[in-house]
């Protein structure tokens, strides 16, 4: 049975939410291969107001950070405002990287830079914008995706009646200009997994 677009928030918040659950652990596991192992936790960011989001993305990281042997440490930032108190806080855990869940805000690649944590990003933009890493779904492929339904619905399909689908492109871009900064050298396994380096 396949899914459909639904006026519900919640339908939408679900299918979300399970494309979070699937590449959450691996983003942790990519930061937990570039970083030195030290003695600090691994901090992951979320945003509490998309709830669903959030708890699938945090289940689903715990899990991996168990099996990585990681300490992860859950910090919550609702808005902008709340960046700052977050990275204060990151310092004052020594914190080893941080995995940054769905956001779309450029001043996080910012931040991470200004005061030098490893992190990992959802969406390119934050790597073009100075971010260590981004491992998630290709904004291309979900432009192709979003092209192909405004195409059905100008024909005359109402759009209630198509089904969902989410990207299944997934791409890892690594700014090797910002891992040089940090002084982390990025493993050449690693470099070979990525589908674009920044130099």
């Amino acid at each position: 049975m396949q899914k459909r677009f639904s006026t519900s928030s919640r339908a939408s918040d679900r299918a979300a939410g399970c494309g979070v659950a699937k590449v959450a652990p691996k983003r942790l596991e990519l930061l937990h291969e570039l970083i030195p192992t030290g003695s600090g936790p691994v901090a992951l960011l979320v945003n509490p107001i998309d709830r669903v989001v959030a708890e699938l993305g945090l289940r689903a990281s715990q899990a991996a950070a168990r099996t990585l042997g990681l300490d992860l440490h859950v910090l919550n930032a609702s808005t902008e405002r709340d960046f700052d108190a977050a990275f204060a806080t990151l310092i004052q855990l020594r914190a080893d990287g941080v995995v940054i869940g769905p956001r779309r805000s450029e001043r996080l690649a910012t931040l991470a830079l200004h005061h030098a944590v490893p992190t990992i990003f959802q969406f390119h933009t934050f790597t073009a914008a100075g971010g260590l890493m981004s491992y998630g779904s290709s904004d291309t492929d979900a432009c192709r995706l979003a092209g192909i339904y405004t195409g059905r619905i100008l024909k005359g399909e109402k759009p209630a009646d198509l089904p969902v689908q989410q990207s299944t492109k997934v791409e890892l871009i690594i700014n090797l200009k910002t891992a040089g900064a940090l002084g982390l050298p990025v493993p050449i396994s690693l470099l070979g997994r990525a589908d674009e380096v920044i130099e």
